[in-house]
């Protein structure tokens, strides 16, 4: 069957191989990652049978599958405690972002005295501001959540404050000229010209939030006060329990797959109807 005969009728030759090509496209977009994911996965499972490794240091596939199974009620509950602080943490990174970028393009006086200081912290590995926290805060819900919103918390800040400023000079100028003062040039000018912007920075806060929250797990769990899934993977560690620690990491790792994917719809959604990006990817 040609091209032109599995495209809609009354399409050219060049249209036709185009829709088809674009087809094509969309199918290889899901299957080929699936196809790889699957021979990755066949490729460990032959790897622990050939080398016969032992389950402790390298459990095969079935195995980890099986513990996922059997130890959900115990990896799914640390998992709600991580997400927990992962989403509290990105909530208080999109509202302090925010906030503190709108307040910068108000005054550049105040950009100039406060942005170094976001960058020292973005700067700054959160291990070694840990200890800090640990010594001044009690709360330890409070120090985990600190821990995951300074890691969030820049690119929502640097993202945004770029996008405002990014502004096109004559918009601003026309704005002027016609009287808009500075909160209706900011809510109807420079607030719809950085969303792409703090979209970009979200989806990457999104996975930084997470990361955030497990190491702040891994630097404050290992004294057993956490429950999160840092502190599974620690526990498995200890008790050379290597099936429970590779659910653990799988299950990090959909999640924040999984975040990703909700936050670039999310992103596609907000702009698919007029940002030039998202219009892009409906042609």
């Amino acid at each position: 069957m040609t091209a032109i005969e599995t495209a809609p009728a009354g399409l050219d030759p060049e249209e036709a191989k185009r829709v088809r090509q674009e087809r094509l496209e969309r199918i290889g977009s899901w299957l080929l990652p699936l196809l790889i994911m699957l021979l990755a996965i066949w490729l460990w499972d032959r790897i622990c049978v050939w080398n016969e490794i032992p389950q402790y240091i390298l459990p095969r596939p079935h195995v980890v599958a099986q513990t996922l199974y059997t130890d959900a009620a115990l990896l799914f509950g640390s998992l709600l405690v991580t997400l927990k602080i992962t989403f509290l943490s990105l909530l208080l990174a999109v509202l302090g972002g925010v906030g503190l970028a709108v307040l910068f393009t108000q005054s550049k006086w105040v950009e100039m005295s406060f942005f170094p200081f976001a960058i020292v912290l973005q700067v700054t590995p959160i291990v070694a501001i840990f200890p800090l926290i640990n010594i001044y805060v009690d709360n330890q819900t409070t120090k985990l959540l600190l821990c995951s919103w300074i890691v969030a918390f820049f690119p929502i800040l640097s993202n945004t404050t770029l996008g405002l400023n990014s502004v096109d000079r004559n918009l601003r100028d026309l704005f002027r000229l016609n009287g808009a003062t500075r909160w209706q040039e900011l809510r109807h000018l420079r607030l719809p010209a950085a969303m792409p912007y703090f979209l970009g920075g979200l989806k990457i806060a999104g996975g930084l939030s997470l990361i955030g929250a497990v190491v702040a797990e891994f630097v404050a769990g290992s004294s057993g006060q956490s429950s999160g899934l840092a502190s599974r993977i620690i526990e498995a560690g200890y008790r050379l329990n290597a099936p429970r620690l590779f659910a653990a990491l799988i299950l990090i790792s959909l999640t924040g797959i999984l975040i990703f994917l909700v936050l670039s719809l999310v992103s596609h959604l907000i702009l698919r109807r007029w940002h030039e990006s998202a219009l892009k990817q409906e042609r």
